[in-house]
């Protein structure tokens, strides 16, 4: 382990010491500020509870997160090849993440309903835009003298694409990747707020209904280790896809 890492574990630790000391000596009730000690042990004990509430979310975040990839590819491709497309479509993929997500939300769930595709597209609206603006960076990024090369050797562009540019632009569609999927949560739980009958964003709605803080203590713990967990697996995956970093 290095430094750095027993650096950020140590302040973790600290941050935690340091809330679990407040609520005990102030003696806060638990619907007010449950301790950690008390959220870690009802994000186990009420683990049955939480898990199908967690799988729904994690369907809804997976199918978000494929969505998105499947626009935004070929989205930064198309304005990639034509840069006229880049400077037409650019001011709507800012307003797209303008807008904020909460104004967005109760009009999904009135056009698609309260089931899984209102909190799809909700995470997809989200995911995307930082997949396509760092694709489309990267494929700006590569090398001129490369792109000069390729074409003295009479490559098209699908043949630079797939040789050239994209193996050029995988760190920073990975970097975009990482950043989509951490904050796809967001997505997701929002649409559950809205309206929703599973997930945990439902959960933390009843929850807080019933001033049960602590298990809103404890899916938020749950949203977190799924965010933590959906970037060491990117993180996983580029390490293995971009061998040559």
């Amino acid at each position: 382990m290095s430094r750095l890492n027993i650096l950020v574990l140590l302040i973790i630790v600290a941050l935690l010491g340091l809330w679990e000391l407040a609520c005990r000596s102030l003696d806060l009730p638990p619907y007010i500020l449950p301790p950690p000690s008390r959220v870690a042990w009802v994000a186990v004990a009420r683990s049955l509870v939480i898990g199908p509430h967690a799988l729904a979310t994690a369907l809804e975040i997976v199918a978000g997160i494929a969505l998105a990839l499947a626009v935004a590819v070929p989205l930064a491709v198309a304005m990639f090849a034509r840069p006229v497309l880049e400077r037409a479509l650019a001011p709507f993929l800012v307003a797209s993440q303008a807008v904020p997500v909460f104004a967005l939300a109760p009009l999904l769930v009135v056009w698609l309903g309260y089931g899984m595709a209102s909190k799809v597209l909700m995470a997809a609206v989200i995911i995307f835009f930082p997949i396509t603006v760092s694709l489309l960076a990267g494929f700006q990024s590569c090398d001129r003298d490369l792109r000069i090369l390729f074409r003295l050797m009479g490559s098209g562009f699908w043949g630079a694409l797939r040789l050239l540019y994209w193996p050029w632009a995988l760190p920073q569609f990975f970097a975009g990747l990482k950043v989509g999927v951490s904050v796809a949560t967001i997505g997701a739980v929002i649409g559950e707020w809205v309206g929703a009958q599973q997930g945990l964003g439902y959960l933390m709605i009843q929850a807080n209904a019933r001033l049960q803080v602590d298990l809103v203590f404890a899916v938020i713990l749950w949203l977190s280790l799924m965010g933590l967990g959906l970037w060491a697996l990117v993180g996983w995956i580029e390490r293995r896809v971009v061998t040559w970093r």
